[in-house]
Order: structure tokens, then C-alpha cells, then sequence
């Protein structure tokens, strides 16, 4: 059991918490949830002894293990899976034990360590760390690639694997939905469900919270309460506290009200009947817990569009891909007024390649794109976020997309997204994630878009920004296709579902819980033509001689895409050790003292520029790998 005894915390001089007095029984899932910057980090820190508290104890069972996901993305030559099974530390201890007794000659040494290693069935790790990586996207031939071979974000995957491989007591999972696909997030919960030991979650995915804890611990107003129940549970139990105090109780009802109006609205016009039906039940949840957010520092909405054409794109037999190869062929797609769409597939399938090819961000191979002459389109992706300007303000890209608006009336209106005081005047390199996603979005929405294309921008908003965006996208006027791992965005925003998979783009009919079961049921058919191709491959030494040949005829096709793919990766490798030593002198206390001021702000333009590099490098690495992962699957 881990006591929280009146424990206080103070950082940077400021008070995070006071008085924290709960307790976490073995076994327990537990929700840690609260705006950015109340402590919840710092929490995990506590418990994994990194920080010791200003007032009161923390105690937890001494002979518990526990694992955290790092935060260091390593570049180091180890094979992938050998970088996941390090996660184990006992099986790695004995496995160092039995070389130095082998070395030794001491046999019987040696079958203790394999009676050991038996017992906490090491012989089976490098199965169970195959499944992990299975589970978090990577395909089989990735398996003996080094670690530096991965982008950032492949590389945070696998340090996730790297935890989950940890036959822990106390897991301490920080956002682990961030670099995730919808795919992996679902095959996560439900890996999560069955953990044994006492789980920690910080996470800002409803539906994920839901569906896995048992507690909810929040931190708010600088004090910690626990709640039981799952996330929902939490908001009406927080509605209903709110509900006591007048003061909220008739801005609680509005909102109430302005919900109810737009389900009896959609309701009216809904066709589809199963993902209608699911859309209205998603929202009349949205609308029995708005007055749990009625204290959101986010208030904003769509302006309408100045144009909304008839037609805003029409796709016909298109190809579209990298180079000269095709990750989805013949795609036929219209996009009408007030179409609400959210795409669904498997990682790489090619989700995010359609929405840069109605972005405008890639030519079509082949077949015909026709766009309205009105059509002004919105688009998010996580790129976006380093394309800001480090030095500039937020106030600064607000005033560049209308020179004529005062200054005042864009301080409020940057006020909506949780931009207020001399936030709003101070340089964006200085802004988290969750500030420049809110900011690049704050953009977005002044310009009126008739089309909005977002692909995943939830990463790094809080439960509350995604949940002000959400009600926004309920009265967008116009069409929208939406790519995310937020099951409860895509149930509340999109009135179709569209199945990328297998190089064709086709409508889903089903709903998020159908998508589910379609997914299950579709690694149970992988996994059972795989079985069956390696045991039909093995059958003559004719077979055996024919799939060599063949295996090297591939490897020979895939060698100008695998030296590109090399020649990035030096250039990775050399941006990320330029990264790191800005870093460190960005750390350096003196660098924020007046008489520093120049210097600070030629290292916050070079770090700026460095990331820029590296966002584009990563994309580029990205592209080339679906590319040379789509060739290996042909």
C-alpha cells in the first residue's frame, strides 16, 4: 500500500499541493488527472525518489518494483528488442550471472541461475517482448533494427515497451497515449486491464481512463482528492459538488442547455443509423456532464466560414503515395458541407498521407482531385507546432493573420484558449506542447476555415482543451475529416466512419465499439496467415530455396530507399547532439539574468531552428519508412 501522510510540495517556490493525505491499495488503477502544472509529474517524481516532499511522508512497500517510461530517447546501436527486454531487470541480472559461471566452469552455479531463470520464465522473454513491440505498431522485421534507426517518436514506444517489460508492483505511466496510433492505444488498454500489479496513469484520454482505472486522485486548487469510480464517475461527482456552490449552478445550466439543443438538432437530421445512434449517446453523455466543466479556462468557438461551395473536393480513382509508390489506390471520396468525418486503420495503413494529400501537402500519382474555388481549408498536424516562430509571441502570430484587429480584441480572443496576462507577450520557444498546440489551433479557428483536416490534435491538450474543442466542433459549419486515437473525439465530432486499410479508403458501417471488434478479429487473421505461411514455407527444400531467392530479390529492390534512410539518420543523429548542447546551456542559470538577455535569445532562435531540422528530418524518415514498410509487405 503507498500512505500519502499531510504531504506538501513546493517548486520553484510555488505551492503545488498541501495537506495530501490518501492512501493507494495493491492492485488499484488510479487516474492522476489535473490541469498542466499541478503537480502531477512532479507526484511521479516523489514516488520514484527523485523528489522528497517539503512537508509530510510518502511510504511504499520497500520490496516493490517499480517501473516508469524514460523520458531520454536514446540513439544507441542495440537491437530493438534487446533495448525492450533490458526492461526486465532480474531476467538481465541472471543472464549476467550465467555467462560469469560459464566463464568460471561452474556447472553448478550454472543450473541454479537456469533453475532461476526458469522460474520467471526467461526463457520465453524475447516471445513476450515480440508481443509488446507487436502490440505498439513495430512489424516483425523491425525487431533487429538498432534503436538510433527509429525517429523520436518510435523510440518513445519503445521505451514504453521497455516499462511494460518490467515484471513490476507499481507501474507509473505519464501520457503514454502521446506517441501512440488508435490501434496501439486499444491493444495498450486493453494490456493494461490485465496488469496485476498497482497501476499510476496520467493521461488526458477520457475513453482510456474509463476503461482502465478504478480511482480517480485529482489535483486541484493545490489539494489532491480521490475519488472512486472511473473518469466518468469523477465528472459527476464534480458536477454535482459544483452543482452546490450558486455561483456555477446558472452557467452550469447554459451549458447544459446548449448541448441538449444540439443533440435534439442532430437527432433531426441523423441517417446513419449505428453511428448515429452511437453519436447521440456520446452526446447526451456530453451533455450530463458539461457542468463538470463549467470552470474550464477554455471558452471558444468556429466563426463561420465566409464561403461554404456546394462541393468542397471530389476524389476520383486517385493514387496517392511517395516516390512512385502507391499507399492507397483508386480512392473515390467527396467532401460535402457539414460532412463530419473521422478516418480509421492500422498504423501505416495510410491515414495521415490522405489528409496531407487534402491538405495540399502531397501531389496525387494519379486519377483526378478537383477543389472548390472557395474552398479554404484548416489543417493541424503535429509539424505545425515547430513551424511557429520561437522569438515572436503569441500576440505577434495572432496581429500576422489580421493587421487590422486592435490589440486588445486578440488578447481576448487568445483568452479563450487559455492565453491571459503576460503569457500572451511572451516568446512561443518558451511555450510547452500543450501551449503551442492551443496556440497553433487559436490560429486555425480565427481564419474561418470551410474545411477543417486534423490529424491527431489532441496530443498535448489537457482534458479540458479537449473537451472545450470538442463542444466547439459540434457547431462547425463546415466539413471536417478527423484522424485521432481520442475515441471520444471521433464519437462526439463525426457522423461517418472511413476504413483506410489495404490501399483503399471505404466507408466504416459501424461505430468505435464495431471498430474494436474489427480489429481484434483482424490480428487473430493475421496472426493465423502468418502461422500458416511459415509452416507451408518449410515443407520441401525446393519451397525453402524458392523463398531465399525471392527474400533476396527484395532486399536488393528495398537498398535505395534503406541508404536514404541512413543518410537521414546521420543527419538526425548530428541535429539531436547539436539539440542537447543547446539544451545544456540553455539550463545553465545564468543564461535568464538581464545582461544575458541577447545571448538567451540567439540560443532560443538556434534551438528553434534545430527542432524545425529535426521535425522535418523525422517527417522525411517517417515517409521513406511506410514507404519501405508498405514494398516489404507487397
Amino acid at each position: 500500500m503507498i500512505v500519502f501522510d499531510d504531504v506538501s510540495l513546493r517548486r520553484s517556490g510555488r505551492l503545488l499541493f498541501s495537506g495530501a493525505s490518501f492512501s493507494i491499495h495493491a492492485g488499484q488503477r488510479v487516474g492522476l488527472i489535473g490541469a498542466n502544472g499541478t503537480g502531477k509529474s512532479s507526484l511521479f517524481a516523489m514516488l520514484r525518489g527523485e523528489l522528497h516532499s517539503d512537508h509530510g511522508d510518502i511510504s511504499l512497500p520497500s520490496q516493490w518494483v517499480t517501473a516508469h517510461v524514460a523520458q531520454e530517447i536514446l540513439a544507441v546501436e542495440k537491437m530493438a528488442i534487446e533495448y525492450v527486454m533490458d526492461g526486465d531487470n532480474e531476467l538481465r541480472d541472471i543472464q549476467g550471472q550465467i555467462e560469469k559461471a560459464e566463464a568460471k566452469d561452474d556447472g553448478l552455479q550454472v543450473a541454479n541461475l537456469h533453475a532461476r531463470l526458469e522460474n520467471i520464465d526467461g526463457y520465453n522473454a524475447r516471445v513476450r517482448a515480440a508481443r509488446l513491440m507487436s502490440g505498439l505498431g513495430f512489424t516483425a522485421s523491425q525487431e533487429n533494427n538498432p534503436v538510433k534507426s527509429f525517429s523520436g517518436g518510435w523510440r518513445m514506444r519503445l521505451n514504453l515497451a521497455q516499462a511494460l517489460m518490467c515484471r513490476s508492483d507499481l507501474l507509473l505511466l505519464d501520457e503514454p497515449t502521446n506517441h501512440l496510433d488508435l490501434d496501439a492505444v486499444i491493444w495498450l488498454e486493453e494490456w493494461l486491464c490485465n496488469y496485476q500489479g498497482t497501476l499510476i496513469l496520467i493521461s488526458h484520454d477520457r475513453d482510456f481512463l474509463d476503461h482502465i482505472v478504478s480511482h480517480i486522485t485529482h489535483l486541484e486548487h493545490e489539494q489532491i482528492t480521490v475519488y472512486t469510480g472511473n473518469y466518468s464517475a469523477f465528472e459527476k461527482m464534480r458536477a454535482e459538488k459544483l452543482a452546490q456552490q450558486q455561483a456555477a449552478f446558472e452557467k452550469q445550466q447554459r451549458e447544459v442547455a446548449h448541448i441538449h439543443s444540439y443533440i435534439d438538432r442532430f437527432r433531426a437530421q441523423a441517417t446513419k443509423a449505428r453511428q448515429a445512434q452511437s453519436r447521440i449517446k456520446a452526446l447526451q453523455r456530453m451533455e450530463m456532464i458539461a457542468a463538470a466543466h463549467v470552470d474550464s479556462p477554455f471558452h471558444f468557438s468556429f466563426r463561420s466560414p465566409e464561403k461554404i461551395p456546394n462541393c468542397l473536393l471530389n476524389l476520383e480513382a486517385l493514387d496517392v503515395g511517395y516516390g512512385e509508390s502507391a499507399i492507397l489506390q483508386q480512392i473515390d471520396f467527396r467532401l460535402m458541407p457539414g460532412d463530419r468525418i473521422g478516418l480509421l486503420g492500422p498504423n501505416g495503413a495510410g491515414k495521415s498521407t490522405l489528409i496531407k494529400l487534402l491538405a495540399g501537402e502531397l501531389e496525387p500519382l494519379g486519377g483526378e482531385m478537383e477543389m472548390a474555388k472557395d474552398l479554404r481549408i484548416g489543417y493541424f498536424a503535429q509539424h505545425q507546432l515547430e513551424q511557429l516562430h520561437g522569438n515572436d509571441t503569441a500576440l505577434n502570430h495572432m496581429q500576422a493573420l489580421d493587421k487590422k484587429a486592435t490589440e486588445q480584441s486578440l488578447k481576448n480572443y487568445l483568452g479563450g484558449f487559455g492565453f491571459h496576462g503576460d503569457r500572451v507577450d511572451e516568446p512561443v520557444a518558451l511555450f510547452s506542447g500543450g501551449e503551442k498546440a492551443r496556440l497553433v489551433l487559436a490560429m486555425l479557428v480565427y481564419q474561418r476555415p470551410n474545411l477543417l483536416l486534423m490529424d491527431e490534435p489532441t496530443n498535448h491538450l489537457d482534458l479540458e482543451m479537449r473537451h472545450a474543442l470538442t463542444v466547439a466542433l459540434q457547431e462547425f459549419e463546415g466539413a471536417m475529416v478527423i484522424v485521432s486515437h481520442d475515441r471520444n473525439l471521433l464519437a462526439t465530432a463525426t457522423d461517418q466512419l472511413f476504413l483506410v486499410v489495404d490501399g483503399n479508403c471505404t466507408e466504416f458501417q459501424g461505430d468505435m465499439d464495431d471498430y474494436v471488434r474489427w480489429l481484434s478479429q483482424r490480428r487473430s487473421s493475421l496472426k493465423s496467415t502468418s502461422d500458416t505461411a511459415v509452416t507451408q514455407a518449410g515443407n520441401s527444400a525446393a519451397d525453402r530455396k524458392e523463398l531465399k531467392r525471392i527474400q533476396a530479390e527484395q532486399r536488393k529492390q528495398l537498398q535505395p530507399l534503406k541508404k536514404e534512410l541512413q543518410k537521414i539518420e546521420k543527419r538526425l543523429e548530428k541535429c539531436n547532439l547539436k539539440k542537447a548542447g543547446l539544451e545544456m546551456q540553455l539550463a545553465e542559470g545564468d543564461i535568464y539574468q538581464a545582461s544575458e538577455k541577447e545571448k538567451l535569445k540567439t540560443l532560443l532562435l538556434e534551438q528553434s531552428t534545430v527542432q524545425n531540422e529535426l521535425n522535418d528530418l523525422e517527417s522525411a524518415w517517417l515517409e521513406l519508412s511506410e514507404q519501405l514498410e508498405n514494398t516489404e509487405t507487397e
